[in-house]
């Protein structure tokens, strides 16, 4: 699915009304396509009332036509203008014919917003900045109302290109007409988006281009997936490298070999100090285990590298990283795996800041490289600040990917993958996955994909959509704040069904 800037959409309408339909049409048929929605969002919507708060620009339009429907579907419907009446042609030809239906108007000083439902048509995607007087305050009475709220295309207040909100509606469902906005995947702003759906209102495919930046689909994803031979063997369908763990984190190094196992791999070897060596095998039994030396740190020492890199030449693929420690031995490890891996490599956690100290070695490799860091990690990797990154995560991933030649897997609330042409963000997922392990799992899954032949962007883009897929069954079955990491991975393998 689509995501669009404000800039991107309005060019959009520009062609659909030179060749396939005017300005006025287009309005009503958002208005009709939102008002559907609107009433199946709703139970019984006929014994409830409607406020359908509207600016006077273009997105009140849409407003006057839904409360024209909602009135004659048999709702108690009212306008509540937060202004002033529109004076722009097409939004004034549904305000008068909203009249004629009988719906209702007032103004909001007079409006106590005694219903069921406050539909916000006040902005539309043209909106960035600071909500002027009286706006900053429509805003805060429909915040304090308690009442379910819906807003037409962005909340208002919202940035549909950047996602910044100074003070913006908080939406309990967000209709986005025609395609997503950057407004409902990035922070702050999808926040306040709430659960938001997309409606087509007929703009022709011819009027869109091949470049937008792209949700991630359960049929994309289900495509990457081939299957299994029958004549099919531990050793044909991959051998993942997990170089992962330390003694202050044994826990990331089985988090990691649990999700390969879980996810295909056929064959996971775990390379880990030999002080971790009862945890790793009480937990897990069905790896190769190969432990080697350490430091006095308890992570792996520099003493091991001759027999990690023989481990190479035996993998498909590599996940490093997961709870390795950043000190001088672990830096000079990523450093030469790096430099030697002849298969795809996935470097996560202190994999990535153990790269900090040598950046360019990123370029200097043979073999192509995914690196998942989630916020912090990324800003130690640009010298930027973690809110300069939450401010621009796509420019911030799409502008290193393309610098280093590597796959970015930026984590968070709607993950971004890019190879620095090619951006998707990832729509499944929840806040209860906002705990210690879910990236240990995750780099887990993408060593898995790509050990079993799935091209890395591809491997990616699976990994993060069925993780987030995992999490947000998992917070179903559980709750989000009883889930646990270990719950994920208990469903992860039946979840695997899906994709076969």
């Amino acid at each position: 699915m689509r995501i669009l800037t404000a800039k991107e959409i309005k060019e959009v309408e520009v062609k659909a009304f030179a060749s396939y339909t005017t300005e006025g049409e287009l309005m009503f048929k958002a208005g009709e396509a939102c008002f559907k929605k609107i009433v199946s969002f709703i139970e019984n919507p006929r014994s409830k009332s409607f406020c359908v708060v509207c600016g006077n620009g273009k997105n009140a339009g849409d407003g006057f036509v839904i409360a024209k429907l909602l009135h004659n579907y048999g709702c108690k419907a009212q306008i509540v203008l937060a202004d002033q009446q529109p004076s722009i042609e097409e939004p004034l030809l549904y305000f008068n014919q909203a009249l004629e239906s009988g719906v209702a108007i007032c103004n909001f000083d007079e409006c106590d917003f005694d219903c069921d439902v406050i539909v916000d048509c006040i902005f539309g995607i043209g909106f960035h900045g600071e909500p002027r007087t009286p706006f900053d305050k429509v805003f805060d009475r429909i915040n304090q109302s308690s009442k379910v709220v819906i807003s037409v295309d962005t909340p208002s207040g919202t940035d549909a290109t950047t996602g910044q909100v100074v003070s913006a509606v908080k939406a309990d469902y967000t209709i986005a007409i025609s395609t997503l906005k950057f407004a409902h995947v990035l922070p702050p702003s999808n926040e306040y988006c709430g659960k938001t759906c997309v409606v087509n209102i007929g703009i022709p495919e011819s009027c869109y281009e091949d470049s937008y930046v792209n949700t991630i689909t359960k049929k994309q994803v289900k495509s990457f997936f081939v299957k299994r031979k029958i004549n099919a063997h531990k050793g044909s369908c991959g051998h993942q490298l997990n170089v992962c763990g330390s003694y202050l984190m044994p826990g990331a190094a089985v988090i990691c070999a649990k999700a390969g196992l879980k996810t295909g791999a056929g064959l996971v070897k775990c390379v880990f100090p030999k002080s971790i060596y009862n945890t790793l095998t009480s937990h897990l039994v069905q790896p190769v285990f190969k432990p080697v030396c350490e430091n006095q740190e308890k992570t792996l020492s520099i003493g091991c590298l001759s027999d990690l890199l023989e481990e190479l030449k035996w993998a498909d693929s590599v996940a490093i990283g997961c709870g390795l420690g950043n000190n001088d031995d672990t830096q000079v490890l990523v450093s030469q795996v790096l430099k030697s891996s002849e298969v795809p490599v996935v470097l996560d956690a202190d994999g990535i800041n153990c790269a900090v100290s040598f950046i360019d070695i990123i370029k200097d490799r043979k073999a192509p490289l995914v690196i998942t860091p989630h916020p912090a990690e990324m800003a130690r990797l640009t010298g930027k600040t973690v809110a300069e990154i939450q401010q621009d995560r796509i420019g911030t991933a799409k502008a290193f990917a393309k610098d280093n030649g590597v796959i970015v897997v930026l984590k968070g609330a709607n993950t971004v993958v890019t190879d620095g042409e090619m951006v998707f963000v990832n729509t499944t997922g929840n806040s209860g996955m906002a705990m210690g392990g879910t990236g240990d799992m995750l780099t887990g899954m993408i060593a898995s994909f790509i050990a079993q032949g799935i091209s890395p962007f591809n491997a990616s883009l699976a990994g993060v959509y069925i993780h987030g897929m995992c999490g947000d069954l998992c917070a179903r079955e559980i709750s989000q704040r009883g889930m646990t990491v270990e719950d994920m991975l208990y469903l992860l393998g039946a979840l695997m069904s899906e994709f076969e």
